[in-house]
């Protein structure tokens, strides 16, 4: 049994290495596109470019995030998890809230530059999902960073979607609706995410507040105190008996 233990203890730390890795090569390639993205939504005026910048900037944190909790209780990897849905859901108002700005003020962004940024989004983001694939159902942890994932997939090829629409049309309603439609899918997988991770907590807490009354019963099995002397049961039993029954260990 000792020898199972000790095998299986080996393969949780092989994979949550193996999980540390991948996370860092993840965090490394979301931030770099951030600031390409972001730098380049700005350029252009488009929304859901710029929506798409600030959904690598989430999943940057979500990957710092996931990497604090990989050696962490089940617990504190349940708040990562709901730090992550939060984030989303701020990344999701903000994008919804460019888009109605730019619904009333906004011009057509440039299409070209859109679709090439989009294209490149795209590849470093179906690069992302294929190392994140094995690893999505390991954990609510890796689920939620695989979720962001794939979320960022159905964005990339929505913003390449969007960048050939405003070409074909000249108008910026395409990049305006796209960058509201990302917003819902923020809002929706932030929902989904808050709502796992807070079962989660709640498991934890009773699995905690459980093993804490085993270990208070636990403690009452010695009875230490309701044990009486050799003497005492030899000389004094009717008194030691009376004594013993009016305490209570613990």
């Amino acid at each position: 049994m000792k020898s199972c233990c000790e095998s299986k203890s080996d393969e949780l730390e092989a994979l949550r290495a193996s999980q540390g890795k991948v996370l860092k090569i993840l965090l490394a390639l979301n931030a770099s596109m951030f600031f390409v993205e972001f730098t380049a939504a700005w350029w252009l005026g488009s929304t859901a470019l710029l929506g798409d910048s600030l959904d690598m900037f989430g999943d940057a944190s979500v990957y710092a995030l996931t990497l604090y909790v990989l050696h962490r209780s089940v617990r504190e990897r349940a708040m990562s998890a709901l730090i992550k849905g939060i984030v989303m859901l701020a990344l999701g108002l903000i994008v919804l809230g460019e888009a109605g700005y730019q619904a009333l003020n906004g011009v057509a962004p440039a299409a070209h530059g859109m679709g090439a940024f989009a294209l490149l989004a795209l590849a470093v983001n179906l690069i992302c999902f294929g190392l994140l694939w094995r690893f999505k159902s390991d954990d609510l942890n890796m689920r939620s960073t695989w979720l962001c994932s794939r979320n960022d997939i159905i964005a990339n090829v929505s913003v390449f979607g969007a960048a050939i629409l405003v070409g074909w049309t000249g108008s910026r309603w395409p990049d305006v609706l796209l960058g509201a439609a990302i917003a819902a899918l923020f809002l929706q997988s932030a929902r989904q995410v808050i709502r796992d991770a807070r079962v989660e907590l709640r498991e934890a807490k009773q699995a905690t507040d459980a093993q804490a009354s085993d270990e208070q019963a636990s403690s009452c099995t010695t009875r230490s105190c309701c044990a009486p002397s050799k003497a005492a049961v030899v000389i004094e039993q009717p008194h030691a008996s009376s004594c013993c029954s009016s305490k209570r260990c613990g």
